[in-house]
């Protein structure tokens, strides 16, 4: 066995925090108001701002899975309807259609995309089919204009689970801009850019983005930060659901402000290991991820390798050589069909699966993060070359 590296130890991910957060949490901190807020109120406006159309509503919440609770609530999922999504996705899509009752059908991904195939999205409609959820699937945007004339065709909400995917664009046009009921986007420690912990609920619909504001925060009919910092005695207000705790803090909001300032300084940092990967390894045993078409962006939240059919080394075994050597590795994703829940639940078999399946048991999870140099890249491609070459 060989010897454990005495390089420093290369995450998997890591996140890029500068003085500007910093100095911006810590005047969050001194001002005495720590939960939503001003800047809460902030972050929204500069995410709208961002996406480029003022007709959208942007909900600050706790974590993208609270988005996609909060989505499909508003538009009245509940028991005895059922939600397509993908089973090469993490748990948090799937999970917000059982909080509220619904059943969940599950399809295979496209080979080449990895993302969800519309054709077994249409396949998979019954009577009881309200909603459908696409992923967008590492940063690559999935095929909206095939989702959308789905949902079109069969009277369907879509609500895009962009957590892997800001900025993306598909056929010019920002993710989160796209028309569909809701957009749902993540800012958790690993993603492009990060809160801490939390996520952007985006809408064109007025009466959902109402309804989604209201349950965000327990079902209370008046803003918080409203009442507490009026003038006059206004502490009345009155519940009218019975909500959750999904709202987004000002410490949290103070880090966005500023990592979104940055997302797309971020994103060219991200694409450049991406290019250098992509070079280093074509020679190899190994399917590169699909890039984005010509004319959209990808943003790379993932590098997610394939090892060929014929490569000899098992995946797991490149994953054991890279963390001997130092280098975190990871895989995206155990799809749903094996995990005991959904397998159980739903009686799901591989075979249903043909393509995840197969992706899955070749693939892992490169690092990738905008703080990486090219130095570091080649590091990995020594082992990768090493091990596979």
């Amino acid at each position: 066995m060989s010897e454990p590296s005495p390089l420093p130890f290369l995450p998997f991910a890591l996140p890029e925090i500068g003085d500007e957060e910093i100095a911006e949490v810590v005047d969050t901190l001194r001002s005495g108001w720590v939960t939503t807020g001003p800047k809460a109120k902030r972050f929204e406006a500069a995410f709208g701002e961002f996406l480029g159309d003022p007709a959208l509503h942007c909900i600050a919440v706790n974590s993208a899975t609270a988005g996609l609770h909060l989505a499909l609530e508003a538009l009245g999922i509940g028991p005895g309807d059922e939600v397509i999504t993908t089973t090469h996705t993490f748990t948090a899509t799937a999970e917000v259609v059982r909080y509220l009752g619904a059943d969940v059908k599950l399809v295979d991904i496209d080979p080449a995309t990895l993302n969800i195939d519309p054709a077994l999205v249409e396949a998979a409609i019954t009577p009881k089919t309200k909603a459908i959820i696409p992923v967008h699937y590492a940063g690559l945007a999935a095929d909206m204009d095939a989702i959308h004339a789905i949902a079109a065709q069969h009277g369907l909400q879509v609500v895009e689970d962009a957590a892997h995917a800001l900025p993306t664009t598909y056929k010019g046009r920002l993710v989160g801009t796209l028309g569909s009921a809701a957009t749902v986007f993540s800012f958790y420690a690993n993603k492009t850019m990060t809160t801490g912990e939390g996520g952007m609920l985006v809408t064109r619909d007025a009466k959902l983005a109402e309804r989604a504001k209201v349950m965000r925060l327990h079902g209370i009919n008046r803003d918080a930060f409203d009442r507490f910092t009026a003038k006059v005695p206004s502490w009345y207000y009155e519940i009218v659901a019975p909500g959750f705790k999904y709202n987004l803090t000002d410490i949290g909001a103070a880090l966005g402000l500023h990592q979104l300032a940055k997302v797309r300084r971020f994103a060219d940092a991200r694409r450049a290991v991406v290019e250098r990967y992509n070079e280093a390894l074509a020679d190899l045993p190994v399917m590169l991820p699909p890039d984005a078409l010509p004319g959209d962006e990808h943003p790379w939240h993932l590098y997610v390798l394939r090892l060929a059919d014929a490569c000899p080394v098992s995946r797991d075994a490149v994953i054991e050589a890279l963390f001997r050597a130092g280098i975190g590795a990871s895989v995206h994703y155990i799809p749903l069909h094996l995990h005991p829940y959904w397998r159980d639940r739903y009686d799901l078999k591989p075979a249903q699966f043909p393509h995840s399946h197969h992706a899955y048991e070749r693939m892992l999870s490169l690092p990738l993060y905008s703080r990486m140099t090219l130095a570091d890249a080649d590091r990995v491609v020594g082992v990768l070359r090493q091990v596979l070459g």
